[in-house]
């Protein structure tokens, strides 16, 4: 990154940390900023955490959060790429940002940008955008955007890393 401020080092820093807390709030700050392709490299690091499901779940809800087209596709493409582990826990910090109050309005823009991830020409993204798609669409279509699923969600194969 260039000209970055002390403190986007101190989180690309922290995003390698030895504390899952620390690595968490790192990809909570660096969210908005997976632009930029340093960011970017650790932001998709931690959406894949091998040693703490924390990390997985907080950064997910905070590129769903940031909501841009670069943290969209990281977390389509971290998606695409987990484990089967992994992607409940990505389910599960998406499932977080979408029960916030704006929760709704962000499914629905979630859901469209997913839909345009479809045709991305990388495969992993592809995938990713699938379950991410499901999840926010499900969040669409629940009542006021939040709470369990509707009826005709039952009897609907489960999609990876999506709690049915």
């Amino acid at each position: 990154m260039s000209d970055e401020p002390s403190g986007v080092r101190a989180f690309l820093d922290g995003a390698g940390s030895p504390s899952c807390s620390v690595r968490a709030r790192s990809g909570r700050r660096l969210a908005p900023l997976a632009a930029d392709p340093a960011v970017a490299r650790a932001l998709a690091a931690l959406l894949l955490d091998a040693a703490d499901t924390a990390v997985i779940r907080q950064t997910a809800g905070a590129l769903v959060r940031a909501g841009t087209p670069a943290a969209l596709r990281l977390l389509a493409a971290g998606w695409g790429a987990a484990d089967d582990q992994q992607a409940d826990w990505l389910a599960t910090g998406v499932h977080d940002a979408l029960a916030e109050p704006d929760g709704a309005d962000r499914a629905a823009a979630v859901s469209a940008y997913g839909r345009h991830l479809a045709g991305d020409p990388e495969a992993a993204v592809r995938r990713g955008a699938a379950d991410l798609c499901d999840v926010a669409e499900r969040a669409v279509r629940r009542p006021g955007g939040t709470g369990g699923a509707e009826p005709a969600d039952r009897g609907r194969p489960p999609v990876r890393g999506v709690p049915s």
